[in-house]
């Protein structure tokens, strides 16, 4: 099999520069999504904002509201795509193929949802399962579906 043929079979993007412009885009697109949903329009459905700072201090156990809101930033448009290109995405390849673009973001985005609210949230933090399934964890479910379709969208943009 030539270099070719492999990177074509290839479930995993090429490690080339502009993969790095595709994570930053791809993280600031949805993280700006995330911030709106979270911030001027679960307000208006719940009665407050979604605050992903907050959980990030009882996880960490530290005071400092920016540090935590700078924590949720990088991960957000660094990690979290860089978990779509290289986990996601290839699982989708390689287990469901033709698999709509719209589904797998709406996969991914349920993903960091169910890591968000159970692992962090749950498991860390010692909160209830999914917050005890108030209205807000339904809002946080919205805007981690918006945030991972706005990713997989943005990918393949930027990939093409």
């Amino acid at each position: 099999m030539s270099m070719m043929e492999m990177n074509k079979t290839s479930v995993f993007p090429e490690i080339q520069p502009s993969l790095g412009r595709t994570i930053v885009s791809a993280g600031i697109a949805a993280d700006i999504t995330w911030e709106i949903w979270a911030r001027l329009i679960t307000p208006l459905w719940v009665g407050g904002p979604l605050e992903p700072a907050a959980l990030i201090q009882s996880v960490f156990g530290f005071n400092n509201l920016l540090l935590a809101e700078c924590i949720h930033a990088v991960v957000g448009i660094i990690f979290y795509p860089i978990g779509y290109l290289f986990i996601a995405r290839p699982l989708q390849r390689l287990i469901v193929p033709k698999l709509p673009l719209l589904l797998t973001g709406i996969g991914f985005g349920t993903g960091l949802w169910v890591f968000a609210l159970y692992v962090m949230a749950h498991l860390f933090a010692g909160l209830p399962a999914f917050l005890g399934f108030i209205t807000l964890t339904w809002a946080s479910l919205i805007g981690h579906v918006l945030f991972g379709t706005v990713v997989a969208f943005v990918v393949r943009q930027t990939e093409h």
